[in-house]
């Protein structure tokens, strides 16, 4: 078991530069189902997810080797279509993997899936969509079986707008006969990238980034070689971690555009942030105001970034209400937070944050990936030892975080 100790304290200051974004690398990845060939994915962050969905394609017949930050993929042998628990239990967006299969081979057996425990996740929708297109789908013992001869193109609303399940959808129309209308699709930038990768492989799509997405089957698609975005949620971490210490750093290979709601509350609080050449700046004021937040999907408050919006609050000026729309189960981390000294009360859904004058290291637990990511923010401005446990969680999605807070002057380590 690995943890994470912080001595805080440290104003951070200098460069660091911001990895591939994990949430656009899985679902390209599993595209490359979606084709016969050698696909290069680049840019992709070396995390604990990127890793497990290379064994999952591995386990279904894809050539996968790493060179570091960048992915090769031969796909002219598939000849599994079960994604396994032992593969699935751990990563959520295993799932991804249902569209591509059943588009190119047919069927598909998958592992419900895991992942973080901040609430119910249903695929549902996944579903719906599939059996619209003219899926047959059974439940047995904890796998799903889909199977269809050809898929359709439908019309298919999504009563909720969900991320996963407009990738798989659109996934699984590329190769399908006619035309496929996704309504109230999610419209997030990782959405977009998938896209973007889709199209360049020659799939047919418009309109993705907006809540109406149109794809016109075609009959086959080509390898590719395709770089991921920049990672919108690692930048925001480390936008609040040069907030929280009061410190100026310079993030590079990054997209501000992804971050508009973010960035506008991190200004209300008191934070400046600038565009500079190709990334910004980052600059914290000594005195920071409390201001309230509501999650909501892009190009809304971030649910990501809720927990470490928190730990900024928690020592700013103020009271704030910080309310989660998106998962039942995401505070978690505030009884970590309160062993800290954050004044934090949680009734329902609204958290509301007393900004106190300091925090105190102690012993804290990480209980998913973002939360993780809030205690060690927390832990470098807290006074004394910050112990981080359990964080496999936090190499799920922050690529070499420890070692990229070292460079900015953080006096941090990881220990076995």
């Amino acid at each position: 078991m690995q943890k994470i100790i912080i001595e805080g304290g440290q104003s951070l200051k200098g460069e660091v530069t911001i990895s591939g974004a994990k949430n656009a690398a899985l679902p390209i990845m599993a595209a490359s189902l979606l084709n016969s060939g050698e696909n290069v994915i680049s840019n992709t962050p070396r995390l604990k997810d990127i890793s497990t969905m290379s064994s999952l394609l591995t386990h279904l017949g894809v050539g996968c080797q790493a060179d570091d930050n960048k992915i090769l993929l031969r796909t002219d042998s598939i000849h599994a279509i079960d994604a396994p628990y032992a593969l699935v239990k751990t990563m959520r967006a295993s799932v991804l993997v249902l569209g591509p299969l059943l588009a190119r081979m047919g069927a598909a057996k998958v592992s419900l899936p895991g992942g973080c425990a901040i609430g119910a996740r249903p695929i549902n929708l996944h579903l719906m969509g599939f059996k619209k297109m003219g899926a047959d789908i059974t439940l047995s013992e904890g796998y799903i079986h889909i199977r269809a001869k050809k898929l359709k193109g439908a019309s298919i609303y999504l009563d909720i707008s969900t991320v996963t399940g407009t990738e798989n959808l659109m996934m699984a129309a590329v190769l399908a006969d006619g035309l496929t209308v996704i309504e109230n699709a999610a419209c997030e930038p990782e959405v977009v990238d998938l896209a973007n990768a889709l199209r360049a492989m020659g799939a047919d799509i418009e309109g993705a980034g907006t809540p109406i997405i149109k794809i016109r089957g075609v009959s086959n698609l080509k390898p590719v070689t395709y770089k991921i975005i920049p990672d919108r949620i690692e930048t925001g971490t480390f936008l609040i971690a040069a907030g929280i210490t009061r410190g100026e750093i310079k993030i590079k290979g990054c997209n501000l555009d992804h971050l508009d709601a973010l960035v506008a509350k991190l200004v209300e609080a008191g934070l400046h942030i600038q565009k500079e050449g190709g990334g910004l700046t980052v600059k914290a004021q000594k005195d920071l105001t409390s201001v309230d937040v509501k999650t909501v999907p892009y190009p809304g408050f971030p649910t990501d970034m809720q927990a470490q919006f928190m730990a900024l609050m928690a020592v700013s000026n103020g009271t704030s209400t910080i309310t989660e729309n998106i998962f039942e189960n995401r505070f978690m981390h505030v009884a970590e937070m309160r062993r800290m000294g954050a004044d934090i009360r949680v009734e329902g859904a609204t958290a509301t944050v007393r900004g106190v004058a300091s925090l105190k290291g102690a012993p804290v637990m990480a209980t998913d990936l973002r939360a993780s990511a809030s205690l060690i923010l927390a832990g470098l401005i807290a006074r004394g030892t910050t112990v981080v446990d359990r964080v496999y969680h936090l190499d799920r999605g922050y690529e070499r975080i420890e070692e990229k807070l070292k460079l900015l002057g953080a006096r941090i380590r990881r220990i076995t």
